[in-house]
């Protein structure tokens, strides 16, 4: 195996997994390790209430995703849910509505199909979901979740035209199911602005991934019960230190599936899952530098 792992970092890429345990010193542009996001958002009263929640916590987060899709949203709910990311400050990530679950095809509802993930079947798909990109950017989002590396790919080329919005940004879902850097290399080259690994990715993959690529990766710290249900809320310290800089996706474990609609009170609940998590950084490792 030395030729092969001499060749792949010959390519700029790791030889194998980072048993090592690395620090990183790669950061965000402000300077810090860590940020945190919250999937699972599906409209603005939610998310209004999230906000609010932590508030009372005293706790800033940085991300809210909606992830049931564009598609599911009217123009007046993106516009509410823009509206409250400005009032935050936070970014709001909304979901590329067209995808496999939304098709005429049943292949990703049965068990085999399902291992194509969400990903877009025929060029009709694709134009639908460029279509749905540039409706909620019209209304003033500027941040997508991306199923489907052709569409990514494509989404780049219309950014790069000026065909949409050129502060666009594209970050892409774990249910692409990417988890080595060679992949993680891929999407950065193809216009991700940060990258999902599947969710029970280990440390060591993490830091091999961090060291292929320069753009965010997005952890989950928890999961839904459809996608395991594990709780990893002691291993985030050791995330923030070898694969920073790296957006915390936390309060995943308060919903049964990645699309739930999510109510108030789960809200609330995911607003808890950030205390939880920040204080497991604060004990374990105080010297981490989070955004503002």
């Amino acid at each position: 195996m030395k030729e092969t792992r001499k060749f792949l970092e010959s390519l700029g890429l790791p030889g194998g997994d980072a048993y090592h345990l690395p620090v990183s010193e790669k950061r965000f542009a402000d300077g810090a390790q860590y940020r945190f996001e919250v999937p699972g958002i599906q409209g603005p009263a939610t998310m209004r209430t999230l906000l609010e929640e932590l508030d009372r916590f005293a706790l800033r987060i940085h991300r809210v995703t909606q992830t049931k899709g564009i598609m599911s949203l009217t123009d007046e709910e993106i516009h509410a849910m823009v509206e409250l990311a400005k009032s935050w400050k936070v970014e709001l990530i909304l979901a590329i509505g067209p995808r496999a679950t939304t098709d005429t095809s049943a292949s990703v509802h049965t068990q085999e199909g399902q291992r194509m993930g969400y990903r877009l079947r025929g060029q009709e798909q694709i134009v639908r979901a460029v279509e749905d990109v540039k409706r909620a950017a019209e209304i003033g989002c500027r941040s997508f979740l991306v199923y489907d590396e052709g569409c990514l790919w494509v989404l780049n080329e219309f950014r790069k035209a000026g065909e949409i919005s050129k502060d666009c940004k594209f970050k892409v879902s774990a249910h692409a199911g990417h988890g080595n850097p060679c992949s993680a290399r891929l999407l950065q080259s193809i216009g991700a602005d940060s990258v999902n690994p599947v969710r029970d990715i280990q440390l060591q993959m993490l830091a091999a991934m961090r060291q292929a690529i320069d753009v965010p990766l997005d952890i989950h710290t928890e999961n839904p019960a459809s996608s395991g249900g594990f709780i990893r809320h002691y291993e985030v310290p050791e995330m923030i230190r070898v694969a920073a800089p790296v957006y915390l996706k936390t309060g995943g474990s308060v919903a049964k599936t990645h699309s739930w609609d999510s109510s108030n009170e789960d809200a609330k609940k995911r607003a808890k899952q950030i205390v939880l998590v920040k204080r497991m950084i604060s004990q374990y490792y105080p010297e981490a530098v989070g955004s503002e």
